[in-house]
């Protein structure tokens, strides 16, 4: 895990958005919670399961779009948060979030999360 938190803030030493994927319990949040941790933040970081967004420190923003969608997401004027400074982890960002990325020009990677045999594998994607 560490190494991926070191391969996302040498891709987006200044920031930007992060989408993260992985299967129901696989670690999405478990992640971010290190990613806090790594900047020093005490913050207690917890699933924006209902709330759509935390934010922790002024610097990093926590969105989980599960329960609401790509398109509830938009309507709530999430997409003009990305333009704040600062890491934008997105939880459940799918191919349809990451087409209107690209319509708007925001750089993004995408974080997978696999779970095989109770082990965590991530990987990081850097397509932009």
């Amino acid at each position: 895990m560490r190494s991926s938190i070191n391969k996302i803030k040498e891709l987006l030493p200044n920031g930007g958005v992060v989408l993260l994927r992985g299967d129901l319990a696989s670690g999405k949040t478990t992640f971010v919670k290190e990613f806090v941790s790594s900047f020093g933040i005490k913050d207690e970081v917890s699933s924006p399961t209902f709330s759509i967004l935390n934010i922790y420190d002024d610097k990093i923003y926590h969105y989980d779009i599960y329960n609401e969608g790509v398109t509830k997401f938009i309507q709530n004027g999430m997409l003009e948060n990305l333009e704040l400074s600062g890491y934008h982890m997105i939880e459940w960002g799918d191919e349809s979030l990451e087409k209107i990325l690209k319509e708007y020009g925001f750089k993004y990677i995408i974080l997978n999360i696999e779970v095989i045999d109770d082990k965590r594998y991530y990987k990081v994607i850097n397509d932009t």
